[in-house]
């Protein structure tokens, strides 16, 4: 899963993105409001955790953009406003969740995972799919109950391949996807196409069918 964290405040910024790559979220973080708007127009990221006050603009300006634009990004908005008026603001241009400063880690965490659960399976914490089985909480894959051992990497993708399951996704597209850092240096075709190869072996280990298709020219597609 891909995060990305506008937040102002460095302390605030470093600890947020730092929790997040603990739990295992590629998980990207930004200060300000033009290096925000260049990575949502370039890359889309599962959830947005978005301060209101930002330097150069506001976070509910890049909300109302977002939305504007179609972007399906997951936006939990975090701010020192704890007005009734913010917070319907908020909601109306389009966030998801509304959480008041201060607030601890692990509640942040939750709501972000409780989004990602909205989005992907309807509020379930498992993906079945066919053998497939999904955790979400535990970030686990398991082929007819069979535990299918993944990499970090690995996982990500096949999660990601699931979220756009019958069609096709571009080797670039996933490349930045996957990559923890600007999209301009996301790692080319070989990367992907190795990550690729290593998943399609273990699932196939376990016993599942070819679900991953190779469209050559154009990049990837998980039938389901």
């Amino acid at each position: 899963m891909k995060l990305l964290v506008v937040e102002d405040e460095p302390s605030l910024l470093n600890s947020i993105t730092r929790y997040f790559r603990q739990e295992q979220f590629i998980c990207e973080g930004v200060s300000n409001y033009a290096d925000a708007l260049r990575r949502i127009e370039d890359t889309p990221y599962d959830c947005i955790v978005l301060d209101i006050n930002l330097p150069g603009g506001s976070g509910l300006q890049l909300l109302k953009y977002l939305r504007e634009d179609k972007k399906k990004d997951g936006v939990i908005i975090i701010s020192a406003r704890n007005s009734l008026d913010d917070k319907i603001t908020g909601l109306d241009y389009g966030a998801d969740d509304y959480l008041t400063k201060p607030f601890h880690l692990p509640e942040l965490s939750a709501r972000v995972k409780a989004l990602l659960r909205r989005k992907y399976s309807d509020g379930n914490a498992l993906l079945d799919l066919n053998l497939l089985r999904i955790d979400l909480a535990s970030r686990t894959v398991t082929i007819e109950g069979q535990p299918a051992a993944l990499s970090k990497i690995e996982y990500d993708l096949l999660l990601f391949l699931v979220t756009n399951k019958n069609r096709v996704v571009s080797r670039q597209a996933i490349a930045e996807h996957m990559y923890d850092g600007p999209s301009d240096q996301a790692p080319g075709p070989e990367f992907v196409y190795s990550h690729i190869k290593n998943l399609k072996r273990k699932l196939k280990e376990k016993g599942c069918p070819e679900i991953i298709q190779t469209v050559y020219g154009l990049g990837y597609k998980l039938v389901l």
